[in-house]
């Protein structure tokens, strides 16, 4: 029996991850984004943008909310039926290729979309489980290099 046909065959691939990688801020993160909030209201005020005012002001508030609220633990169920995100539930048919991207130590798998405008899917999992993972995904998909669009490396720059 080959390596996929094995992999076909098995029932399920249960784990638990974390739904994004935490970078730690010091305190200097939270004064630069003070600083440019705060930089980026007065210019608002100065030239009487009020959306924009308002819009700055939203978006700093939630930036340190997300920043500070720790990653939920969601469970992940693998089987022949698709993927389950906790409650969520992906159909292998709605997705044309998977990459393998690694993030520092922590490693994630990305579901490329069949439909132009769908957002990819990236699900991390524990590098102890990591090769029956792909497999799984490699007996359906191709496998694609993952590069990371600009919005991800700004993402990544900023640690959020």
């Amino acid at each position: 029996m080959s390596k996929s046909e094995k992999v076909t065959k098995s029932n399920t691939i249960k784990w638990e991850a974390e739904e994004y990688v935490q970078h730690n801020k010091n305190v200097g993160w939270y004064i630069g984004l003070v600083v440019i909030a705060l930089a980026l209201c007065a210019l608002a005020v100065l030239v009487k943008w009020w959306t924009f005012l308002a819009l700055v002001v939203l978006s700093a508030i939630s930036l340190i909310l997300y920043s500070v609220r720790p990653p939920r633990k969601i469970k992940y169920t693998l089987s022949n039926s698709g993927l389950k995100e906790g409650e969520k539930t992906y159909n292998f048919a709605d997705f044309k290729a998977f990459g393998v991207l690694q993030d520092d130590a922590h490693f994630a798998i990305v579901l490329r979309p069949r439909k132009r405008f769908s957002p990819s899917v990236t699900i991390y999992f524990p590098a102890n489980q990591g090769e029956e993972i792909v497999d799984f995904f490699g007996a359906r998909f191709p496998m694609e290099d993952v590069k990371l669009d600009l919005l991800d490396k700004l993402v990544r720059l900023l640690r959020i």
